[in-house]
């Protein structure tokens, strides 16, 4: 009851923001992403300038703008999380409120730092994704009278050289994201092993044509009309909306077109996020701000930095590209709670499995895989044409290894019980080069059949296999185990979970990290066994109740940076 007078006591004290005369100062630090920051440093000057105040406290606003990857970087070490490619955070400070460019990040946040749980969550602002094309180029595809759709750019970038894609890093840019998150949603809706063969080429291409920062990509179009130039600079990127604004209004000699493609992608959506932990008053303060950013005078500041108001429509004077839509209803309805707009048919796990990809696709490794070839292993999937679980695993390794790039080493090994002598462990392929050894570690795979009465040997096998890993532990690389299980540990011969674990502690060196994740696969795993290992290493644990998911959950544990049960 205490706390309900005390919320109610605040939000009538912030009702009052009309009344004359305050005093004091709540502080309100605002980090904004960078497009958005100058209308929103507008608008907070105007609110208090205003009389803005609670409780008869008057408000101060700093707006300060702040790169959304670097802003989540931060973020996501307060709360113990590192996101896939973004490494450590800065010195940066974490705000009171933060407007990111994407709800994306948020999703991705919460699944790999639980403890962070923003309130509000509404939009305030979106950008629709579309793909940026130089007009010469735009023209050949049929813009701006024929609409495209993201099969055709999908067929574009996989039969023949006619485009030069490119993208900015998905894992650090949220329209890159959604351009890719696009893009594998064409490429799967056919299924199968063909689908997949074009997800990864369509990958490569845009990997081919990357850049870690946007600035650096947009330096990559075409500054001129000659063909030379055309044919060597990048000819289709997915940006936002806004990018191409900002770019067409530096009046380059050869201006992008902005193709809206079907179906539309989760567009940015600019949630406005009240950090967890901060006070009853700036809380009261943060919503009274949020407040002044729907009036209607604040679309036409959002027009001026090329921005839509959430509902998709326009303010005064928004230079629109050519062929775009005066509003785009559905792009990003209005936003009424954390999860935020961007979220619409998109989870953490689809962010996860397609980052998953990208990650195998365009970053350097070596991974020890580690199969379970026990006599449970037989079980059969009923989900998956009932084959047994030994079959299902093959073919997610299969599908698993055809992402990798040869930028990668990997090595393969079988466990159950009695193996190789008392070892319940076999080496079947050592950790070799898929430049020169490819066709051997793919051979390998049919190496993963059920030993008639074999027993799981879980925990002598995690250490060896974590040893093996960290004798050839190789600097710049992702040094990584991969385990998959069906099963708890069952080697009456063996070490105990406290043996593996103590024995683990010891040897784990912070200077040579490896990565730990187990695939528990089935319902006969034991979750909390898995994780004690992988709390003594690093990595996550990550189980398919239904095995004929392993290879979903196989993408999203090569991504995430945590383990997910």
């Amino acid at each position: 009851m205490a706390i309900v007078v005390v919320l109610a006591g605040t939000w009538l004290g912030y009702q009052k923001l009309a009344d004359d005369g305050c005093s004091g100062q709540i502080k309100l630090n605002v980090a904004a992403a960078t497009e958005i920051a100058p209308a929103v440093e507008r608008a907070a000057q105007q609110w208090t300038t205003g009389g803005a105040q609670v409780n008869g406290t008057c408000v101060a606003v700093t707006v300060t703008g702040a790169n959304s990857s670097t802003m989540a970087s931060t973020i996501g070490q307060k709360h113990g999380a590192t996101l896939t490619g973004l490494g450590a955070g800065g010195k940066d400070t974490v705000p009171d409120v933060w407007i990111a460019d994407s709800t994306t990040w948020l999703l991705r946040l919460r699944s790999d730092a639980s403890g962070f749980r923003p309130t509000d969550g509404k939009s305030v602002a979106t950008s629709p994704v579309v793909v940026a094309m130089p007009v010469p180029v735009a023209q050949t595809v049929g813009w701006p009278d024929r609409k495209l759709g993201w099969n055709d750019l999908l067929k574009k970038m996989t039969t023949g050289n006619a485009l030069r894609t490119g993208i900015v890093d998905p894992t650090r840019d949220a329209a890159g994201l959604a351009g890719l998150l696009a893009l594998a949603a064409a490429a799967g809706t056919g299924g199968g092993v063909e689908a997949k063969a074009q997800q990864v080429g369509a990958m490569r291409a845009l990997a081919a044509g990357s850049s870690s920062l946007r600035e650096d990509l947009l330096q990559k179009f075409p500054r001129s009309a000659d063909a030379t130039d055309l044919a060597t600079g990048i000819s289709a990127a997915p940006l936002s909306e806004e990018d191409v604004v900002a770019y067409n209004a530096d009046k380059p000699p050869v201006p992008l077109a902005a193709l809206y493609l079907n179906p539309q992608p989760p567009s940015l959506d600019y949630p406005y996020l009240v950090m967890p932990g901060v006070d009853l008053t700036k809380a009261a303060a943060a919503t009274g701000l949020r407040e002044a950013l729907e009036q209607p005078g604040f679309k036409n500041e959002l027009a001026k930095v090329g921005l839509r108001a959430p509902d998709g429509t326009v303010g005064a004077g928004f230079a629109a590209p050519t062929g775009a839509p005066q509003a785009t209803p559905g792009a990003t309805a209005p936003s009424t709670g954390t999860e935020g707009s961007a979220a619409s048919g998109i989870d953490a796990s689809a962010i996860n499995r397609v980052l998953g990809s990208w990650t195998a696709i365009t970053l350097p490794g070596r991974v020890l895989a580690v199969f379970d070839v026990s006599g449970s292993m037989k079980t059969k999937v009923p989900t998956a044409g009932n084959l047994d679980r030994a079959a299902v695993t093959r073919a997610a390794a299969v599908q698993g290894l055809t992402l990798f790039d040869d930028k990668w080493e990997v090595g393969t090994w079988v466990f159950s019980t009695e193996m190789d002598g008392d070892k319940p462990y076999k080496e079947v392929v050592p950790i070799t080069p898929l430049t020169s050894g490819r066709a051997k570690v793919q051979a390998s795979v049919s190496e993963i059949v059920p030993k008639e009465g074999g027993n799981t040997g879980l925990y002598d096998t995690t250490l060896a296999a974590y040893k093996e890993m960290q004798e050839n532990w190789v600097q710049g690389k992702v040094n990584s185990v991969l385990l998959f299980t069906d099963g708890k540990n069952e080697n009456a011969n063996g070490i105990s979970r406290e043996t593996l674990i103590a024995e683990l502690k010891k040897i784990v060196k912070p200077e040579k990290p490896i990565r730990m994740v187990i695939i528990g696969i089935g319902t006969g795993v034991d979750a909390d066994e898995l994780e004690a290992i992988t709390a003594a290493t690093g990595g996550g644990v990550f189980v398919a109740p239904d095995p004929a998911k392993i290879s979903e959950i196989f993408l999203e544990a090569i991504s995430s940076r945590n383990g997910a049960r």
